[in-house]
């Protein structure tokens, strides 16, 4: 559980990752007032000098490294996805139906099915209604793709939702988002306290904030927790177009502070989705999938126009927003940085996935955040060397985008990878998660970058005292052991958010 923040505390005999040298890092009011070597003074101020007691914690053996951040969450989704049939390791639609089955033998009744986390990308067979409707009688289906891009609904929940001509009940892109919006949910406080729990576990990896982009007006939500419980975490929300005229109208901008938080809640970006995803076959590309000639999308969808797009940003910035830009194929990541160009805005591209290189100095050029999330590279190598055969040396291009001197910003988009920043580093460090040679080795970036790219503060003087101590150096980790890094504590602005020390 977090603990109060003392006012004075000495974190004592740390090293910093990479080095040898011991150093005491002091810490007064939520700030780092001294860094120095273990043993040596500080010359601190008078107001530091005469300051009360301090607490000192022995550290000598471990590491600190400043706070880390997850860029992109959907986090009422991954915190509801434990209580969710888990379709992650179905390998065909025909099992996908059976793991529905079993589901509904072990939970008779009529409540609605809901399962997350199936991946038709490479399945031998396609999903289809009759395959619900055959296991689950008069009940309601609904399955989530692990993209989140599409939905798999029977008979009954096609009617529910209001799509019952659709032949197949497989729903893409918008119709799928609308399904979301509406899905049946445990009680508010039910998924509060789940919400806490998975706060708790992110900042037992080491995570001190997030950038929320949960498909919902995000202000309230965040208010209301944290007012019922003392925060674990920073929380920035983002924005969709659905409700720019409100948060307009309620005068919020990029980076204010929300009162009554504690600082820990603050206006994020405005969200824009502008295509699909790979495993969904709607990421817009330049070129076709193969499979898809002849189908009514055969580069993948466009869901914004290039011009509509300019609108709703100019419109945003206008009122002081920052724009975050869902774009995976190549194709939508060139318009997104027209866009852009044309607005004459920075902000970011969420996802960045599939690029071509000419588009590779344009992000820094214009000032634009390549938001990228490695572990879904582990996910999805293999439909990518099937859908994006030929380009896929472009795809989660990161060491290409560092050296075009892009900025990288790290996060999972959870509940699509874990909300967990080490199995994020480990696999942007790695490019694989098994026995399997690296995907695309030569994308791989250092874990130094890595690290710079999850923080936003540093271990020095003046900066927020968002801390993160590890009992193992990642800079000489092997990659397992990055995965599965262990976390001694986690603090933000001096006070503990976890603790096992």
């Amino acid at each position: 559980m977090p603990g109060v923040a003392p006012e004075g505390l000495l974190l004592s005999g740390a090293c910093l990752p990479g080095g040898t040298v011991a150093i005491d890092v002091h810490i007064r009011s939520g700030l780092i007032v001294a860094v120095v070597p273990t043993g040596i003074d500080p010359a601190l101020d008078d107001a530091a000098q005469d300051g009360p007691t301090v607490e000192v914690v022995d550290l000598t053996g471990r590491f600190l490294t400043p706070g880390l951040w997850d860029n992109h969450v959907h986090f009422t989704k991954w915190a509801e996805l434990a209580r969710r049939l888990d379709l992650t390791g179905a390998t065909s639609a025909a099992k996908a139906a059976g793991l529905v089955k079993d589901w509904a033998d072990a939970h008779p009744g009529g409540e609605p099915i809901v399962g997350a986390g199936f991946r038709d990308g490479l399945w031998p067979d396609a999903p289809h209604r009759d395959m619900l409707d055959a296991v689950a009688g008069d009940r309601p289906v609904v399955l989530v793709s692990g993209d989140l891009h599409s939905t798999w609904l029977n008979s009954v929940a096609l009617a529910e939702y209001g799509f019952a001509d659709d032949p197949t009940g497989l729903l893409r892109e918008g119709d799928c988002f609308s399904v979301h919006t509406r899905l049946p949910s445990a009680s508010i406080t039910d998924v509060d306290s789940w919400a806490h729990d998975a706060a708790e576990a992110a900042a037992r990896r080491g995570v001190v904030g997030i950038v929320d982009l949960e498909m919902d007006w995000n202000l309230g939500t965040w208010q209301r927790r944290l007012a019922a419980r003392e925060g674990i975490l920073r929380v920035q929300f983002g924005v969709y177009p659905q409700d720019l005229d409100r948060a307009i109208a309620e005068e919020l901008a990029t980076g204010n502070v929300v009162p009554g938080t504690d600082g820990l809640l603050t206006v994020g970006p405005f969200k824009v989705i502008t295509d699909g995803s790979l495993n969904t076959r709607t990421a817009y590309c330049f070129d076709e999938y193969p499979g898809l000639n002849g189908h009514e999308h055969p580069r993948g969808m466009l869901t914004v126009t290039p011009g509509d797009l300019v609108t709703l940003l100019s419109r945003a910035v206008a009122a002081g927003f920052r724009p975050a830009v869902h774009a995976i194929g190549d194709h939508a990541n060139s318009l997104a940085l027209d866009a852009f160009e044309a607005v004459g805005a920075q902000g970011s591209i969420e996802h960045a996935q599939l690029l071509v290189p000419s588009d590779y100095p344009r992000f820094r050029e214009l000032g634009v955040i390549a938001s990228v999330q490695p572990e879904h590279a582990m996910d999805d190598r293999d439909v990518a060397d099937r859908f994006w055969a030929g380009r896929n040396d472009r795809a989660f291009a990161l060491r290409s985008l560092l050296a075009a001197g892009a900025t990288l910003a790290l996060g999972s988009d959870a509940p699509v990878a874990p909300l967990d920043p080490w199995i994020t580093l480990a696999a942007a460090v790695g490019r694989t998660r098994d026995d399997r040679e690296p995907w695309h080795g030569e994308q791989a970036i250092s874990i130094e970058e890595g690290l710079a790219a999850s923080a936003r503060t540093t271990i020095a003087v003046g900066q927020p005292a968002d801390i993160v101590v590890l009992d193992i150096d990642p800079h000489r980790a092997s990659l397992e052991q990055l995965r599965r890094m262990p976390v001694a504590a986690t603090l933000i602005a001096g006070r503990f958010t976890h603790r096992e020390l």
